[in-house]
């Protein structure tokens, strides 16, 4: 039977894909200005937690709407997935609030050197995923 080359992937589907990972990229705009960073991040189902050290790019597009994705290719299978996280990044290193407390004790171990003190989150505020073979 023949599988179809491209699949869309369900909330939970993505939720799982999302949280097996440790590293993907974020994308916003400042000032007219696309930028995009990988980033290690964790996860609390759905809501991506990654961290940043103060003053970068990443910390001013706090309020922002963001995008984030994370992929994988698997070449001896041919298959691949992509999975894209749209919302709102918040600075949660401050927040007295049970779910920003409970965000920050998501375990991320950057990989870029030097102190990365500043904890932020995306909000997400539409999920979306495919799986695709070869």
């Amino acid at each position: 039977m023949n599988e179809p080359a491209m699949e869309t992937l369900d909330e939970h589907q993505c939720e799982r894909l999302l949280g097996s990972k440790d590293i993907g990229r974020i994308a916003f705009s400042l000032d007219g200005v696309p930028e995009i960073f990988p980033v290690n991040y964790a996860t609390d189902r759905l809501t991506v937690v990654f961290r940043t050290a103060d003053g970068t790019l990443l910390q001013q597009a706090t309020m922002l709407r963001v995008a984030f994705e994370v992929d994988d290719w698997d070449p001896a299978t041919g298959i691949g997935w992509s999975v894209v996280v749209k919302g709102v990044l918040e600075r949660i290193s401050g927040g007295i609030d049970p779910f920003a407390r409970a965000l920050r004790s998501r375990e991320v171990v950057p990989l870029a050197p030097g102190a990365r003190e500043c904890r932020l989150a995306i909000y997400p505020s539409e999920v979306t995923g495919r799986r695709f073979r070869r």
